[in-house]
């Protein structure tokens, strides 16, 4: 069946940037010699490894590195922490693996508040014997909140809810978070200064890849100012109660007081921040994959933003045209595309339920639902297994999908209005449905048309 080679297709892909594989092509050890990122040490030279980070991928990362070093080294050099969703904790040997917010729930919690203080006090512990790795990937901003003096958490919370619901994007949802951080934006290395080399290895979940925008780079200089992060707020008209007073009066006494340097990184080591697997390894192994079930591949690339509904509504009509004839494209052809589009939440009161890859799937379905599905899939998906504040990964558009909806009653344009595209997979058997996958490259679309 379509759809079951659409979602071997989105495995392939997810697979190849599976978080152990890559920590593993990063860090390797011969039973002395270390070598992180080509890097050798001698690591009866070495103190300590200390291991912190945050992020989705975080416990697979983790688990690799303990892995790689071997029980011998891990459990007398390696002490470590990095925080996770709580779906992903699981017992390591030397890396507490922390539950800093409840699956799903892509928000700071105090649970974070306290596992970054954790992280912190253990890179600022760091000595001139001591090899610092830090593990960064997708959601790391979330997992890792550490309010500056004078700023809580709730108004984190609510300057993050209301950037996200205002379809804010991610660089100017961390232009922002960064400001109001004690970690990110360079503060984390800075922390870990003191030691003999600090490595970040980093997995991407952002278009293009910018080291200071993943996880509000923790680990990377800030370049960005309080006065821009103002500017953000600005352009989406916020204002308290919606954003508290409180964020207002910090950015501003930064902007005024000439505290824009502060979080430079300044005399101590040098932090190698290595991308060490992105959207585009992703595309690659799905496209591979693809030839070999035999589909001819075309990619879309990995820098789709935009709005979700209007990027599900373009792959629909590509596969509409590659199917009718009107395309230099002949059936059976493979589309791939990544990247991570966003969903400007309209108002409601009725309860809705969904996350960006469900409404690509659905405004990709209603896009086609009167003349049907036959011989057309259309699988979007994030790579990490959590699409929104739901359990499914993203969902699934073919005509199996849009038959039972028909059976049942439903109607794709009804569901779209209210951003709801949850409940109507659910009831048409059309969820993606993975758990956490331990890593997070953004989002992965598998287009098929035979």
């Amino acid at each position: 069946m379509l759809r079951q080679q659409a979602r071997e297709i989105w495995e392939a892909g997810v697979a190849a940037v599976d978080s152990e594989r890559l920590v593993r092509n990063a860090i390797q050890f011969d039973g002395r010699i270390l070598s992180v990122c080509g890097t050798a040490f001698d690591s009866t030279l070495l103190d300590r490894i200390i291991v912190v980070g945050a992020g989705k991928a975080g416990a697979g990362m983790a688990a690799a590195v303990e892995a790689t070093l071997g029980n011998k080294l891990t459990d007398e050099k390696v002490l470590g922490w990095v925080n996770v969703p709580a779906d992903c904790v699981r017992p390591l040997r030397r890396v507490v693996l922390h539950a800093a917010r409840p699956a799903g729930v892509n928000e700071p919690t105090e649970e974070g508040v306290a596992g970054t203080q954790s992280i912190w006090g253990l890179a600022n512990s760091a000595r001139s014997n001591d090899l610092v790795i830090v593990l960064i990937s997708g959601g790391g901003s979330a997992l890792m909140p550490a309010p500056v003096p004078g700023i809580s958490l709730a108004d984190k919370q609510a300057v993050t809810r209301f950037l996200m619901r205002s379809g804010a994007t991610i660089q100017e949802l961390n232009a922002v978070r960064k400001r109001l951080s004690m970690v990110k934006g360079g503060r984390l290395a800075r922390a870990a200064s003191r030691a003999k080399a600090i490595f970040s290895l980093i997995i991407s979940d952002v278009i293009g890849d910018p080291l200071d925008v993943i996880a509000s780079g923790p680990t990377v200089e800030d370049t960005g100012t309080a006065a821009e992060a103002l500017a953000v707020l600005n352009r989406f008209n916020a204002t308290p109660p919606s954003v508290p007073e409180s964020l207002f009066e910090e950015l501003r006494s930064q902007a005024n007081h000439g505290h824009e340097q502060e979080s430079k990184i300044q005399n101590g080591t040098a932090c190698v921040n290595q991308i060490i697997g992105n959207n585009t390894t992703a595309l690659d192994a799905a496209a591979s994959r693809a030839r070999e079930l035999g589909f001819q591949v075309k990619s879309l690339g990995s820098n789709y933003a935009g709005e979700a509904q209007a990027v599900g509504r373009e792959l629909a009509e590509h596969c509409r045209q590659i199917r009718s004839g009107q395309s230099a494209l002949k059936p059976p052809v493979c589309l791939l595309s990544g990247g991570e589009p966003i969903v400007s939440l309209v108002p409601t009161d009725r309860p809705r339920k969904g996350g960006r890859n469900q409404e690509v799937a659905l405004a990709a379905l209603q896009h086609l639902w009167s003349e049907s599905l036959d011989r057309i899939a259309i699988l979007s998906g994030g790579t990490d297994g959590e699409d929104g504040p739901t359990n499914a990964a993203g969902a699934i558009a073919d005509e199996v999908v849009r038959q039972k909806a028909l059976a049942n009653g439903l109607n794709p344009a009804d569901f779209l209005a209210i951003n709801n595209s949850y409940p109507f997979f659910e009831q048409a058997d059309g969820l993606l449905l993975t758990g956490p996958t331990h890593t997070n490259v953004m989002d992965l679309r598998v287009a098929l048309v035979r």
